[in-house]
């Protein structure tokens, strides 16, 4: 660890990770000098909405997957950095990304975030240069427009590029053999492009069921494809349910089970990969099927732990959760709290990894952290950093809608909260 009073850290995005963690830096202007580096125009990563797909205008693969007209899955009263409030939104709980892009802009307003942002910017290259008893780390980069590289030399680096940009596709015999409309959900952008046809869509999680309730209103049918339990709530009356995708022909999938089905179009909303393209092999990072490598806490780099990743778990509060991993990083880098021998962190992270074996997880769901596991791992944090948990009124609110959604997926978000205090909340409609 570096000895001297000032670290300087470079902040890989200018999205909610990256605002967090500027937000964090910035309050400590005797112990921390900043760069963000961000490849858009301006701050929000995935909720800055591009009707673009494939490349943006500067020939990079565009970034957000967000569609037109989405709304969060969770409330405002969730999703909120503790220090930081969103506006009123006339009461409505659930948002248009539009108001979640503006809050996020707000935020970078607030606290003076802009004059540390580097926009345009690519990051080609993150090296770790090894000192004695200490390391720093070259980031080489190039500017969008003009295409002129640059490298600069930090004692830290916070990763904060998302995992909502580079598709995955699953691998199902014939995929490539369809002659209709097939897109992932990260080029989804509206559904008058399936009016009046037979869709398919393939996978439960959060943005497969609200494309295809939202699609259901203009096609004429739609089968909403998946391996996980079926859903026991009422969806659209052209809509219903089947296993996942054993096959695929020209006009045709057939469901496993032998089920047939010919469509019009098929929309795969199976998630995303995880991508670091910039990180040298000396960093010795590893991304195998669905999971980063070695992690201690889902986020310290094991044998460079000056570099950390945000955004590794999932199904989780992100702004919160991120809010939190800021926290204990800077408390890291500023020697307060230490961290355990690279040996004992290996263990433990394969400790965590077979536990998820055991509860039925699959090994690419090294990072998912469904319902209260999310909590132990704030809690995990929360220890390691001396710092305090998640309000209660957060994780007890977060809970109810995760059961609502199970309810009413169609109608959820139709409902509104208030918080009462710190443990305390209430429906308002």
């Amino acid at each position: 660890m570096k000895k001297c009073l000032l670290f300087k850290v470079a902040v890989i995005g200018a999205g909610a990770a990256g605002l967090c963690a500027g937000r964090h830096l910035i309050v400590e202007p005797d112990r921390f000098e900043f760069d963000i580096y961000e490849q858009q125009d301006d701050v929000g990563g995935t909720w800055r909405f591009s009707t673009h797909t494939g490349q943006d205008q500067y020939g990079i693969p565009v970034h957000s997957s967000m569609y037109k007209n989405l709304r969060t899955n969770l409330p405002k009263e969730v999703m909120a950095f503790p220090d930081f409030s969103f506006q009123n939104c006339d009461g409505r709980s659930f948002l248009h990304h539009t108001e979640v892009l503006f809050y996020l802009e707000e935020y970078a307003k607030h606290y003076g975030l802009y004059e540390h942002i580097k926009f345009h910017k690519l990051i080609e290259s993150i090296r770790p240069l090894k000192q004695e008893n200490m390391t720093e780390w070259a980031i080489s980069f190039s500017d969008v427009i003009t295409k002129e590289k640059e490298t600069y030399i930090y004692d830290a680096v916070m990763v904060c590029n998302g995992h909502y940009s580079v598709p995955y596709f699953p691998e199902i015999l014939g995929l490539n053999n369809f002659k209709g409309v097939m897109i992932h959900s990260h080029d989804y952008r509206e559904p008058q492009d399936f009016k009046d046809l037979k869709v398919v869509v393939l996978g439960a999680g959060a943005s497969g069921i609200d494309i295809a309730i939202e699609v259901s209103y203009v096609a004429k049918e739609v089968i909403l494809s998946h391996n996980t339990p079926p859903k026991t709530c009422p969806l659209p009356d052209n809509t219903r349910q089947e296993k996942g995708i054993e096959s695929i022909d020209e006009s045709a999938v057939t469901f496993i089970g032998g089920k047939k089905y010919k469509c019009d179009a098929l929309i795969i909303c199976t998630g995303y990969l995880y991508h670091y393209p910039f990180f040298e092999p000396s960093c010795n990072v590893e991304i195998g099927d669905q999971k980063v490598s070695p992690l201690y806490l889902h986020m310290f780099l094991i044998d460079y732990p000056t570099l950390a990743i945000w955004a590794v778990p999932k199904l989780i509060v992100p702004f919160p959760i991120y809010d939190q991993q800021s926290k204990v990083f800077l408390k890291f880098l500023k020697g307060l709290i230490e961290l355990p021998s690279p040996e004992v962190m290996r263990a433990e992270t394969e400790k965590d990894f077979n536990r998820r074996l055991e509860a039925g997880f699959k090994p690419r769901h090294a990072h998912l952290m469904p319902g209260d596991w999310q909590w132990e791992y704030d809690d995990a944090l929360c220890k390691l950093g001396k710092i305090d948990p998640v309000p209660p009124v957060v994780r007890n609110l977060f809970r109810h809608v995760h059961h609502l959604r199970t309810l009413d997926v169609i109608r959820y978000k139709d409902t509104k909260y208030n918080l009462v205090d710190n443990k305390t909340f209430e429906q308002v409609n």
